[in-house]
């Protein structure tokens, strides 16, 4: 009897992200992944200031100290065989959006795409600060990259529950480019607080001067006080339909994310005429970013710029124009995304 031959397995590869600049590396979360409730690491963005380390686990040391601090240092099995916690956490850089922003500021020219939503895994960092004796008199704690970028927090900040020194990223330990073989992971920050490649925590009793916590960088300038970027403002992302696809006249479902690091999304709403009209969308909140969703009718044939606003329990909602600052930070003006109604398109 003759036996029909099986056909191979065809193994698509995985979305990576997409460059943005090469030197040092920096990359978009890939299209293909961005509308998933949950990103793959393997598609997540990118961001980084210098050449990224390569360590082994193996080799790694953190190092804790302080003036008021009991110095000790941590190895990755030890610190692997505490007490672990899992979080979904939306992670945004500061500078997402930039590019949007008219006159356009320096900096890496990020599009809308510079963020993402994963599970991190690993120790809540005051778990280890409880072993290195009491921080009363401490006033930040400083997290020191193998890179050389460094950045603090207060004791109140970085001792909150859900801080975590990471070692895992989705189902496998974090990538070279996502910060291994341990991480800070601040949830509610932009990107910029959660250090990567971390091999230093220590406690002070000043507050840290460094360059990337004082200097032009990381801050809004211009803004009274010269805010530096903490939490990340509310924000809503249209993934779908795409920007530019065709569609056929009838019913259009338009989703997306919707985060804020400041409090939960209350409200996402959506227009299809310009912001004439708003329509309220259905949401799903989960414990990372919340995914939305609504399905209205266009029927005119032509160009359809579709809008979407989120609104925060705090009642911070998304402004049309975000104000421009010389860096291009904490741009979340309300997003869109354009795609036509055509005679006899298909889906």
């Amino acid at each position: 009897m003759t036996q029909t031959p099986r056909r191979p397995t065809i193994r698509l590869p995985r979305p990576g992200p997409e460059t943005v600049t090469a030197t040092p590396y920096n990359a978009e979360t890939a299209l293909a992944a961005i509308g998933e409730p949950l990103t793959d690491p393997g598609a997540f963005f990118v961001r980084n200031h210098f050449d990224a380390p390569r360590m082994d686990p193996r080799d790694w040391r953190l190092r804790i100290d302080g003036a008021v601090l009991r110095p000790f240092t941590l190895t990755y099995s030890e610190l692997r065989a505490l007490p672990s916690h899992a979080l979904e956490v939306v992670l945004e850089c500061a500078g997402n959006g930039r590019s949007l922003m008219k006159p356009t500021p320096p900096g890496v020219p990020w599009g809308l795409r510079a963020a993402g939503c994963t599970r991190f895994v690993g120790v809540t960092l005051r778990t280890v600060l409880g072993r290195a004796g009491v921080l009363s008199m401490a006033r930040e704690v400083v997290f020191a990259g193998a890179d050389g970028f460094e950045r603090s927090l207060t004791v109140r900040q970085a001792t909150r529950p859900d801080v975590l020194l990471a070692t895992h990223m989705g189902d496998g330990p974090l990538t070279r480019q996502h910060g291994a073989p341990v991480r800070l992971v601040v949830p509610g920050w932009y990107g910029v607080a959660s250090v990567k490649w971390l091999v230093g925590v220590t406690a002070v009793t000043e507050p840290f001067r460094g360059h990337f916590q004082t200097s032009y960088v990381y801050r809004y300038p211009g803004v009274p006080g010269d805010v530096p970027t903490r939490r990340m403002r509310v924000r809503a992302l249209i993934t779908a339909p795409r920007d530019g696809a065709v569609l056929p006249r009838g019913p259009v479902t338009v989703a997306g994310h919707a985060w804020s690091g400041e409090a939960p999304i209350e409200r996402v709403e959506v227009s299809l005429d310009g912001g004439a009209t708003w329509s309220p969308a259905q949401l799903r909140p989960a414990p990372g970013w919340t995914d939305w969703s609504i399905t209205m009718v266009a029927t005119a044939v032509g160009v359809v710029r579709a809008v979407a606003r989120a609104t925060d329990r705090r009642g911070n909602t998304q402004p049309w124009t975000a104000p421009w600052n010389a860096f291009g930070y904490g741009n979340n003006a309300i997003g869109a995304v354009e795609f036509t109604i055509g005679r006899g398109a298909r889906r």
